[in-house]
């Protein structure tokens, strides 16, 4: 299958590229003329160059493709705080290219930040039936084109699938922004740590697996999917780093083990993705960034 992939370059864009051309299918990939693609140009067969808000690039872009995956998001009009900017480029830009893949299927990477106000109907185990009730702008994104998805779907009856990756970790390409990286330089350094909280992590092969698995198939058509993994405080994740450091660091470790809410992973292994890596997940790829981050 052609596949039309926007955000290419990036952490997860470049990880869904290589699954997919592993897969034996063929990626038109659209990059920004700032980013850097040498990681991801051996995955794609037509690298395109332009804004996902850019009309004039769509075209090249989707081409033969019978599939759009939109996993781009225009990070600096996000946080420039000048919303009629974020708004043109992040919702319209996104619904009009919505519109010109209107004969494609049309894969929506969206985010577990749809959700915020958890419900008590629910009992603490979220699935893909709980509202959308977001607590910030990235979330509310999100959400409102989840549902402009379903009425694609529901409307003129559009192949669409959204999957719902919560905080993505791996060793990303811009290594500084690789989940753990800060945390590993704190206790490099000799700092206590006293970051409190935590979150639902999922590795970023097990959510470029998830796309793999939704392209092409009528079985994910109309669905959404959440993928989340496993909970883990911050100072879990610092306490794994200390042992594999070798260092003496305190570590604030008073914040609640275990979260009020977990997502369902039903629909995700109906994908066959197990999501079952568990914390030993987690622990791996610390092992694997403190190396690299030695090596670099």
């Amino acid at each position: 299958m052609h596949v039309a992939l926007t955000g290419a370059s990036g952490f997860i864009g470049s990880t869904i590229a290589r699954h997919l051309h592993e897969a034996g299918h063929t990626v038109a990939g659209l990059l920004r003329s700032s980013s850097r693609g040498d990681h991801v140009e051996p995955y794609l067969t037509r690298l395109v160059i332009g804004d996902q808000a850019d009309e004039t690039v769509w075209p090249e872009l989707l081409e033969g493709a019978q599939c759009l995956i939109h996993n781009s998001v225009d990070w600096e009009a996000l946080r420039s705080g000048d919303l009629d900017r974020h708004l043109q480029s992040n919702l319209a830009g996104s619904l009009k290219l919505f519109g010109a893949a209107r004969d494609r299927q049309l894969v929506f990477i969206s985010s577990v930040a749809v959700h915020h106000d958890m419900r008590p109907r629910w009992e603490g185990r979220v699935d893909e039936d709980h509202p959308t009730r977001p607590a910030s702008l990235y979330g509310a994104l999100k959400a409102a084109l989840e549902a402009h998805l379903w009425a694609a779907h529901f409307e003129r009856g559009q192949h669409t699938a959204s999957l719902r990756p919560c905080a993505v970790y791996g060793i990303d390409p811009a290594l500084r922004r690789s989940i753990g990286y800060s945390i590993v330089k704190q206790l490099q350094e000799g700092k206590a740590f006293t970051r409190t909280g935590g979150g639902k992590f999922v590795h970023v092969d097990d959510v470029a697996a998830a796309v793999c698995a939704v392209v092409g198939n009528p079985e994910a058509n109309g669905r959404v999917f959440n993928l989340a993994d496993c909970y883990a405080r911050w100072a879990d994740l610092a306490v794994m780093a200390r042992d594999f450091l070798g260092v003496e660091v305190e570590i604030d470790l008073s914040s609640p083990s275990q979260p009020k809410n977990q997502f369902t992973k039903d629909a995700a292994r109906s994908l066959g993705v197990e999501l079952d890596r568990g914390q030993e997940g987690i622990r791996d790829h610390l092992r694997e960034l403190i190396e690299v981050m030695n090596i670099a």
